[in-house]
């Protein structure tokens, strides 16, 4: 099994061209923040906006929309899933609210993480909303010619309950020490989760609420330095 260390894994990205990035990134943070507390409502607006937007591209990706009207409807509450489309879109709205709404109540260990799964698929019962992948799968691709061959093998199925476990608690470790860039710990992370690719469905989906998760977590922590 793939060993999750994270520490030891960030130290090796931490170039020259990397640091100055960071450097540059944090800076500009700091000038983001004067202007939240100048333009907070106009911000508050701009959020809303970004919701609904983040929701039809994340889906779109995968395949699942709806029109432009429904989406807002659907994001808003007034309206109710008429299709599996439009299941898919409001659950994930369910979860992108529980993140933004409930971070400092909830801990991404692998139970969240299975449990904010299963709220994706709240509206769809298809099975296996929250539920670990029972089969082994594969990252695939076809060529111009029809000719189909494998890009990357996941982590088999009889081990990703335990890869899951081993890697929320290896992350959050590290996570909460605060010795190692959580600039950097974050796309590991999801890296590293995407290489398990756990679920039957949903890894793309729920990999991007999961990024969504910690640039909250960063970002509060930034606004208290």
């Amino acid at each position: 099994m793939h060993n999750f260390e994270y520490k030891e894994n960030a130290c090796k990205l931490l170039t020259l061209e990397i640091v100055n990035l960071l450097s540059s990134i944090y800076e500009h943070k700091g000038r983001q923040q004067l202007f939240v507390e100048a333009k907070n409502n106009e911000l508050s607006t701009l959020l809303e906006i970004a919701k609904i937007q983040s929701t039809k591209s994340s889906n779109r990706i995968e395949g699942i929309f709806t029109t432009d009207k429904r989406l807002e409807e659907l994001m808003q509450k007034k309206a109710e899933p008429r299709n599996r489309n439009e299941q898919e879109i409001t659950g994930y709205r369910d979860v992108l609210s529980t993140i933004h709404e409930s971070y400092d109540y909830i801990s991404p260990t692998s139970n969240i993480i299975q449990q904010l799964h299963r709220d994706l698929y709240s509206y769809n019962q298809n099975g296996f909303g929250g539920k670990y992948k029972s089969n082994d799968n594969i990252i695939a691709e076809t060529d111009g010619n029809g000719i189909q061959k494998v890009r990357f093998a996941p982590v088999p199925a009889f081990e990703t309950e335990e890869a899951m476990r081993i890697m929320t608690e290896r992350f959050l470790e590290e996570w909460n020490n605060s010795k190692t860039d959580k600039l950097l710990l974050i796309p590991m992370f999801i890296l590293d989760f995407l290489c398990i690719h756990p679920f039957e469905d949903g890894n793309g989906r729920m990999s991007r609420r999961l990024l969504f998760f910690y640039f909250i977590g960063l970002d509060l922590l930034l606004e208290n330095t």
